[in-house]
């Protein structure tokens, strides 16, 4: 682990505590597979029905064969490992084309795994640019799975629909943080200060738009800027968190923030002069016009947008107004599950943030321009397989239903049938 957290730090700029957090992470969801993997993708039986009585009927699940995997760079080893990790386990054996900002944690990953488990073309791994991600999309592996911008995940899955190939896409968000009047506060300031502003701001979970009661609003803002107060970016070692990996991410960062504020958004901590480059302080910005790019798009950086709501209803309503959904984040001590069952997103943390992700028994993924497919969980390990269905005769009824020689009577009989079954369902 500290060997691949330095060089996660070194090629994201990230403090080398998140690098080991995430490491961390990996490992959990690459133990929970292994084990779980068998029992998952044990063959099934299924009743065959009064008609097919005669019959046994089962479901086999099989690996696809050839995964390809194409990395993001925010969590160049966590993130991947999702499909990584899950394929593998499910049978399959894995080509993963890293982000070319994260190239050495992707050879790395591939060379420890060939010591660990010696096995020729289990897991390859293949670096360089975009053509390298469209040569492994058209290269006919059984199924890819992709992390990254929705933009690009649609030039992905238009590049695999030439070959049929299906695709699993977790993509961007516009992750809300919804806070309800009985919300701890304290606890909810803390950990939503935390979900937007670590990894500066570079998590597809993370807090980028809070609606908060109006009647807590007041605590909750003055709670958000006192902590942000005490949170600077900088060098490992230095800085509560890095810088932005991608340059050009700077130039939308900046950008919503002139846009939240030309439209009537107030900076009450920070503003457009805290894109210092590389580096981006702390933004926090309150009252946004729901139509402003900071509230509509995926800002990606240590930013965060809070308005105020009158009812939960309403927060749920601007939750969903968003073409994103991948998860959320609610506090409440009695409205939780309420809430949580009416937003229209992959996944919900209740008092809490971004926890869905650390438990590998549950599905990861989102809905809508956040993508499509899971990863993690029983699901993850099923997304990397195929059923087969397996029926056979255990006795030869003696009327053959599947034959040209079946009678009128057959025929009166199969309606019976059908007759009884329906009304004891009915």
């Amino acid at each position: 682990v500290d060997e691949v957290t330095e060089l996660i730090s070194r090629e994201t700029g990230k403090p080398v505590s998140d690098a080991k957090l995430e490491a961390s992470l990996a490992v959990t969801h690459l133990g929970w597979a292994a084990r779980n993997a068998g029992e998952i993708m044990r063959t099934s039986h299924r009743s065959p029905g009064l008609v097919m009585a005669n019959m046994s009927a089962t479901v086999e699940r099989s690996p696809l064969g050839v995964i390809g995997v194409i990395g993001p760079w925010n969590y160049p080893i966590f993130t991947p490992m999702g499909s990584i990790a899950y394929s593998l386990a499910a049978g399959n054996t894995v080509v993963f084309k890293p982000s070319e900002f994260t190239p050495g944690v992707g050879m790395w990953l591939a060379q420890t795994f060939s010591e660990v488990a010696p096995f020729e073309h289990i897991f390859t791994c293949i670096t360089g640019l975009g053509e390298t991600g469209k040569a492994l999309c058209e290269s006919g592996v059984d199924k890819l799975a992709f992390t990254g911008s929705t933009k690009t995940a649609k030039i992905v899955a238009a590049t695999c629909a030439t070959t049929m190939t299906p695709v699993v896409l977790e993509c961007g968000g516009k992750d809300p943080v919804i806070v309800a009047a009985d919300a701890d506060i304290k606890r909810a300031v803390d950990a939503t200060i935390w979900s937007a502003m670590s990894n500066a701001g570079q998590t597809c979970i993370g807090a980028e738009r809070v609606y908060v009661h109006e009647s807590v609003a007041d605590a909750f803002i003055a709670g958000m800027v006192e902590a942000a107060k005490n949170i600077h970016p900088g060098a490992p070692g230095v800085g509560n968190y890095g810088p932005a990996t991608m340059p050009k991410q700077l130039d939308i960062i900046e950008s919503h923030i002139k846009d939240a504020i030309a439209r009537g958004g107030t900076p009450v901590f920070g503003g457009a002069d805290s894109v210092k480059k590389p580096y981006v302080e702390p933004v926090i910005l309150v009252d946004v016009p729901e139509d402003s790019t900071a509230v509509r798009e995926e800002t990606f950086g240590p930013t965060i947008v809070i308005n105020r709501v009158n009812s939960m209803d309403e927060a749920i309503q601007l939750s969903n107004a968003s073409r994103y959904g991948l998860g959320a984040s609610i506090w409440s001590k009695r409205q939780g599950k309420r809430i949580a069952s009416q937003l229209k997103c992959g996944m919900v943390a209740i008092n809490s943030v971004i926890s869905f992700a650390a438990i590998a028994s549950v599905p990861f993924g989102g809905v809508k321009d956040s993508g499509y497919g899971r990863i993690h969980g029983p699901e993850g390990i099923l997304e990397f397989t195929y059923p087969r269905t397996v029926v056979r005769a255990r006795f030869q009824l003696p009327i053959a239903f599947t034959s040209f020689k079946r009678t009128a009577g057959n025929d009166k009989l199969i309606v019976f049938l059908t007759k009884t079954l329906k009304g004891r369902l009915g």
